[in-house]
């Protein structure tokens, strides 16, 4: 079809889109222009760049979020699972250094993910199911100085990947629902809420545990100490 994608014909599911060879190497120099812009930006509050620490243990957190993103509790057959905790893992790099930081690791995180698992239709579903769902685990960020930070960051950027997913499931595969008897949006909440509340229903009980909760703490006061 182009130099980026080629079609795939599927009379059951529907066509979808596979990434080329020189797809995958534009999605990685993206994701790469997006991590380096991040280390040269001031933040908002005027603070220093983003230093070597911050991509240490932001890329430390992508790669244990892929790696558990692959151990699978339940598989969805439309897409999307149960994994074991790999969202919090990006989760706790906004918990560790602010917004930003998470903001960027979740974004390359959606790049990785796009990479390795694509499922693509349109280059707007791409977006909303990869860089716009994947990048709202940053949104935990928003917690960094609060008390129970991580279990309130991380219940926010799962709410802000399942909106996304919510937007993607309601509007690229609404066509689906007749098939259960339901109207779209309803389908797509059951669908993308279930694997999704579950695992954050799993990640939540385990973030309070008091060794993990006392153990990613002493973490945070290592790294801003």
């Amino acid at each position: 079809m182009s130099v980026f994608v080629t079609e795939i014909i599927d009379e059951e599911w529907g066509n979808s889109f596979e990434l080329t060879g020189i797809g995958y190497g534009v999605l990685i120099a993206v994701m790469l222009l997006i991590f380096l812009l991040g280390c040269v930006i001031r933040n908002t509050e005027g603070k220093k760049k983003i230093g070597t620490k911050q991509l240490v243990f932001s890329a430390a957190a992508m790669a244990l979020a892929m790696v558990t993103s692959e151990i699978k509790l339940i598989d969805m057959p439309m897409g999307g699972s149960v994994t074991l905790c790999s969202m919090l893992f990006i989760c706790i790099s906004g918990y560790l250094f602010g917004l930003r930081t998470g903001l960027m690791a979740a974004v390359a995180y959606g790049f990785l993910q796009l990479v390795s698992n694509p499922y693509i239709i349109s280059i707007p579903q791409m977006l909303t199911d990869y860089i716009f769902a994947f990048g709202a685990l940053g949104l935990s960020g928003l917690f960094f100085n609060k008390k129970l930070g991580l279990l309130k960051g991380y219940l926010l950027g799962v709410l802000g990947r399942f909106f996304f997913t919510f937007l993607s499931g309601m509007i690229f595969f609404g066509s689906y629902a007749a098939s259960y008897n339901m109207a779209a949006p309803v389908y797509s909440f059951v669908y993308n809420g279930s694997y999704l509340g579950l695992e954050a229903l799993i990640t939540s009980a385990l973030i309070l545990l008091p060794p993990v909760s006392k153990g990613i703490l002493k973490v945070k006061n290592m790294v801003n100490g």
